[in-house]
């Protein structure tokens, strides 16, 4: 069949691949490839389509789009989400899935992308768009639509969705694609929903559309009159506090960071996303914000009569559930790229990148300091913090049993400033947050946005692959563990190290502690056996060996029996060259440094159960004092 010399003959498929190959982001003068590949599980939805195109791409060389094994659908958004955090969102993956339950299983990831402003593209094969054998296998049958397919679920956790029902919809829908994932404003999980049969339908492409395309991503600058009123709010302060987030290290506006904590001497706090923005021991950093923050920091946000939030989505967690800026008079000023964000708290709205808009009110602050007063307070807070710290680093568990918190300790210990630790879920965030020391902006790779059971392990694999000359630390309960460890096995697939460290307590032991908290007893919280006697499953722990299952997979596997080993052997892993799992137990009833913030979590208004009565009483003290900003 012959073509317009200004066209090229491809099947839908082989376009999409052409065209992700050539697209590219640029900030700074700096260049990075949008797309560092594809993770896929290849099913009758996309084997003959995409399978096919990345096959030919990397048979020919038309194309360089490298293609990875996943081994869950879920995890390998999650490994694709590491990838991108840990590449300041300059660089994505994609991810493709076959029809039915492959393109569901990547909801659960959209979300978390989504959540977390994290850019991933999902590419999950669709229903057939000419519906020739309709239904076909895994398709949904909505009498009330014709047109509705399971990818409709991924809708509402997408920035962008679109469905190609004909090859020729690819072109503005591929553009609008790139467009949002290289937005730092509006990015997320971008969703285009491929027809089997038009993934494989060929079609005549203009050539210009697989022309090498440069995504620049800016800087925006804040507007003068708004960071007039910035300034001002900052300049008739007593007791400012600033409250670093994600967007500071996405921005990689750190030494902006620092330079204007000192030379105003406003204090920095930091939420999970903003740890290491600035080091942890720098003269101005007073710990981590919010129900699971520091002392330290916690103290001073009550007292701020000005706080100043820098790439902060203000999460429940960072404002205590409205409960932290207690200060009669607070006014809030927030610079973010998104003015969702940046309109949070009734703030005074800077909307600009946070390198941008530090520097510029500096700049506007210029011969105003915070009272020596304050700056000494706020010093005297983050050193007594420093002491309790030190002193939870190195607590005991009972019956010979390490406490999570000294294997945090041993883990600062172990890791130099540039490895990463990576969690996500149940009581370690809470922790790391009030425990963990970070003096490098990568090196604290906490989800909680979503905080998201089953992505630590696939996560640290997305993040290795970003950062190959940093070693990277995996932090995960039994609980998330049994959820998504598969890609383990990608590991020593791809050959890409990652430490697993295997926190052993025998069931979840955050909720648990919450449902003790909300007057619900730990109530179907513990990995054990039914006791008859009860009915309840209370009885003796399950003899689960979650060291063996990781071996099965391929990992190298070192259990620690003694607490007074735990160093030994995270250096011994540290120190290896394969993919290794450090199994050790903990006792899940050690106590941690205690909160020094609410979580809002309502409990039962009324109950037979004494405990929950109680509970409901302190409920409702705490609950007075939530107030609107406004």
């Amino acid at each position: 069949m012959s073509t317009p010399a200004d066209t090229v003959h491809l099947t839908t498929a082989q376009a999409l691949v052409r065209f992700l190959a050539a697209q590219h982001t640029e900030r700074d003068g700096e260049r990075h490839r949008l797309f560092a590949g594809v993770w896929g599980i290849f099913g009758h939805g996309n084997v003959a389509g995409l399978g096919q195109a990345l096959l030919q791409a990397a048979t020919t060389g038309e194309a360089d789009l490298p293609y990875h094994l996943a081994r869950n659908e879920q995890a390998m958004v999650h490994a694709a989400v590491g990838y991108a955090r840990a590449r300041d969102r300059l660089s994505a993956f994609a991810c493709t899935a076959s029809t039915g339950p492959g393109s569901t299983n990547m909801v659960t990831g959209a979300a978390l992308a989504t959540t977390n402003r994290i850019p991933v593209l999902l590419l999950p094969s669709d229903m057939f768009a000419t519906r020739a054998p309709d239904p076909v296998l895994q398709q949904l049958e909505d009498a009330r639509a014709g047109d509705a397919t399971v990818n409709d679920t991924l809708r509402p956790v997408s920035k962008y969705w679109d469905r190609i029902t004909r090859p020729e919809q690819l072109v503005p829908a591929a553009l609008a694609a790139a467009r949002v994932l290289t937005d730092p404003a509006e990015t997320g999980a971008v969703t285009l929903c491929l027809p089997q049969d038009v993934q494989a339908e060929a079609h005549d492409w203009p050539v210009e559309f697989f022309r090498e395309r440069v995504w620049h991503v800016g800087r925006p600058l804040p507007e003068p009159d708004a960071l007039a009123r910035a300034a001002e709010v900052v300049r008739g302060a007593r007791r400012p506090l600033l409250v670093a987030g994600g967007g500071v290290v996405y921005s990689r506006a750190t030494r902006e960071l620092r330079a204007f904590a000192e030379a105003t001497g406003i204090p920095v706090a930091d939420t999970h996303a903003g740890k290491g923005a600035l080091p942890w021991d720098h003269p101005q950093a007073v710990g981590g914000l919010g129900s699971t923050g520091a002392r330290s920091a916690n103290t001073l946000a009550r007292e701020a009569d000005a706080v100043i939030g820098v790439g902060t989505r203000y999460s429940d967690f960072t404002t205590a559930s409205h409960t932290l800026f207690a200060h009669p008079g607070v006014r809030f000023v927030n610079v973010n790229v998104a003015r969702t964000d940046a309109a949070k708290l009734s703030a005074v709205q800077v909307v600009a990148d946070a390198r941008e808009a530090l520097t510029a009110l500096r700049g506007a602050l210029d011969g105003w300091r915070a009272d020596p007063a304050h700056e000494h307070r706020s010093t005297g807070l983050a050193r007594d913090w420093a002491a309790e710290v030190d002193r939870a680093h190195r607590a005991g568990g009972s019956g010979g049993l390490a406490a999570q918190s000294a294997v945090i300790g041993a883990l600062n210990d172990v890791l130099d400033d540039r490895d990463v630790v990576v969690n996500a879920a149940g009581s370690m965030p809470g922790d790391l947050q009030k425990l963990w020391r970070a003096r490098d902006p990568k090196a604290y790779h906490v989800e909680y946005a979503y905080s998201c059971m089953g992505y630590e392990v696939a996560a640290g694999l997305g993040v290795r692959m970003a950062a190959p000359d940093r070693e990277v630390f995996v932090l995960v309960g039994d609980g998330s563990y049994l959820m998504m460890a598969q890609e383990i096995a990608t590991m020593v697939a791809e050959a890409v190290k990652v430490v697993v460290v295997l926190v052993q307590n025998h069931g979840f032991a955050s909720i648990g502690a919450l449902s003790e908290s909300v007057g619900s007893q730990r109530f179907g919280t513990g990995y054990r056996y039914r006791d008859p006697a009860t009915g309840f499953l209370d009885g003796d722990p399950l003899p689960v060996d979650l060291a063996a299952n990781a071996a099965s997979l391929g990992a190298r596997v070192i259990r620690v029996q003694d607490p007074a080993d735990l160093r030994k052997a995270l250096q011994e892993a540290r120190d290896a060259d394969t993919t290794t799992l450090v199994h050790v137990e903990t006792d899940p009833h050690a106590p941690g440094p205690p909160s020094s913030a609410w979580w809002d979590v309502p409990v039962s208004e009324v109950s037979e159960l004494d405990t929950t009565r109680s509970a409901r009483r302190e409920y409702e003290r705490q609950r007075r004092e939530q107030r609107h900003h406004l």
